[in-house]
């Protein structure tokens, strides 16, 4: 259902951070489907779903759905810690036409393992399109054990696959030891050793900055090149790694500003990137042989 170089769409503002900046967000869904990516998550923790109010939600997902036109997938990220909160806006997602939705892990309430079961079932009730969970336990404070990924893909329909950000192949191992699910790395730096476990590609930050090189990557693998694959990996990792030097995603708005794409405007209670960090990420950049402003 949802495989290869899914970009995290950043959010664009206005130089005030008080409005979402559509005319921008339009330029970069035409230029990500241009450059091979797969799918678009908008309102993602990249999107900065977390100071978006909920009628710029819908908003973003609705705008993003009519741009893309059918030409790639869209897989609205619609979750909370509220569950009656993310059945509202997964069912507005599936009205404006998103392929699916990404769901995350309640935070802060921290469900044990049968409410985080009734969660994502009554939401994917719900919806009734395909539901991508979201394990990111270094947001979230909780983990979805493997066995209830498995109950959940085995027991309600339209749970189709999880964005694994847990930080551990070992993680992916023991889902897909279980049950068939689809694996997509929610990680930069681990999508190829998680596709060699069996995942089927990654929900990328680095892709706002790099989407043709991300798409590569996972090509490669999936044409069986593995060295060549290997080799990309490599290439890529720096910027991999330099995107999380400082919160998502200041890091990365910093980087699309750096390189002319956006003005890097990220929403309180983030704040800009600090001149230490701003320093190593554009030596970074320029080592990889980017344009930098």
């Amino acid at each position: 259902m949802f495989k290869g170089s899914i970009v995290a769409i950043t959010t664009p503002f206005t130089n005030d951070a008080s409005a979402v900046d559509y005319d921008k967000l339009d330029e970069l869904i035409e230029w990500h489907i241009e450059s091979g990516t797969s799918g678009i998550v908008p309102c993602g923790c990249t999107g900065e779903a977390a100071t978006l109010s909920h009628q710029e939600q819908e908003e973003v997902i609705a705008r993003t759905v009519k741009k893309v036109a059918g030409r790639i997938k869209v897989i609205a990220g619609t979750g909370s810690n509220n569950t009656v909160e993310a059945v509202r806006l997964s069912e507005a997602a599936a009205k404006a036409g998103a392929d699916g939705v990404l769901v995350i892990t309640p935070y802060y309430n921290k469900p044990t393992a049968e409410g985080q079961f009734r969660h994502y079932k009554m939401v994917a009730d719900a919806a009734k399109i395909p539901v991508m969970l979201y394990n990111v336990p270094g947001r979230t404070c909780t983990k979805i054990a493997p066995e209830t990924i498995a109950r959940l893909y085995n027991e309600v329909e339209n749970v189709v696959c999880v964005k694994e950000a847990c930080g551990s192949v070992d993680q992916v191992s023991s889902i897909r030891g279980i049950c068939d699910i689809d694996v997509i790395s929610g990680d930069d730096s681990l999508t190829l050793p998680m596709m060699s476990v069996g995942g089927v590609g990654v929900v990328s930050v680095a892709a706002n900055l790099i989407p043709a090189e991300v798409a590569k990557l996972v090509k490669l693998w999936d044409e069986g090149k593995v060295k060549e694959a290997q080799e990309q990996h490599y290439k890529l990792l720096p910027i991999f790694k330099v995107m999380f030097i400082e919160t998502n995603p200041i890091v990365i708005k910093a980087a699309m500003q750096i390189t002319g794409l956006i003005n890097g405007v990220v929403r309180m209670p983030l704040t800009e990137i600090t001149a230490d960090s701003a320093k190593v990420l554009k030596d970074t950049l320029i080592k990889f042989g980017l344009s930098v402003k």
